[in-house]
């Protein structure tokens, strides 16, 4: 199996033959406790190796908040790889998905043909490479508040982590909420990993599995300082108690 070489110390430590790929990965963790942030070290790496990448940050209002989490985190100028990356934006005012840019799509991701058809026209969109396609994806769990979407929803992700090689795929869930169903897709993936928040504001992470390499259990401090972790945490909130009562109501 082929992996990417990381390149963050906090990282390769624990994950010394890097990460494997075309494989599925999912972080799970209280909520807010700093995944996406963790998630981000990987995509960093990946577009830094050359690899194409596919975003779909559910909590976040826009892709400008997450240029500047990765610019501020990791020195990732994503204007810089206007061909490398598309983001996917979710939008349930609309029912299908439409390009608005470039690299921008707005979806409603709710339908789990418009998320497959939206991420297919994204992969269309990037340059690709030896590496292929990360397409990571940030609070996935929001989608759950859904009555009338949320088992479809569960079962197409369970899907795509099991079945999908044709891209590498890296999720982000917080299992604070519907931890049943959120052990489906812990289930389902080939790497788990997980993340904790510890006072004052400590990013703690650990990996639980692997598919076909070695890695280190060990817990690790994330090296990301309280200012950064507090303004990341009070953007997705504020994102996320507006959303969830319009889910609720679908």
């Amino acid at each position: 199996m082929k992996t990417l070489t990381l390149k963050h110390d906090w990282l390769k430590n624990i994950l010394p033959n890097g990460l494997p790929y075309p494989t599925s990965t999912i972080i799970s963790g209280p909520g807010g406790s700093g995944k996406p942030l963790v998630e981000f070290a990987f995509v960093a790496s990946w577009l830094q190796a050359g690899g194409s990448v596919i975003g779909i940050p559910l909590q976040y209002p826009s892709v400008e908040f997450v240029k500047r989490a990765m610019l501020k985190l990791f020195d990732i100028d994503l204007n810089t790889y206007k061909k490398k990356f598309v983001n996917i934006q979710f939008d349930v005012t609309i029912d299908s998905y439409k390009q608005i840019a470039t690299n921008e799509i707005k979806a409603n991701l709710l339908k789990p043909d418009v998320l497959n058809n939206a991420t297919a026209l994204a992969d269309s969109l990037i340059k690709k490479s030896e590496l292929g396609t990360l397409v990571f994806g940030s609070a996935l769990n929001l989608l759950l508040f859904s009555p009338t979407y949320k088992d479809v929803v569960l079962k197409n992700f369970e899907r795509i982590l099991k079945e999908d090689k044709s891209r590498t795929y890296i999720f982000s869930v917080s299992n604070t909420m519907f931890a049943k169903e959120i052990k489906h897709l812990e289930v389902a993936a080939d790497n788990l990993m997980f993340t904790r928040m510890e006072k004052p504001m400590k990013l703690f992470f650990n990996i639980e599995k692997m598919a076909a390499i070695k890695f280190s259990d060990e817990e690790v401090n994330v090296p990301i300082s309280k200012e950064v972790l507090k303004e990341i945490k009070v953007i997705a909130e504020i994102s996320r108690k507006k959303i969830v009562p319009e889910l609720k109501k679908i």
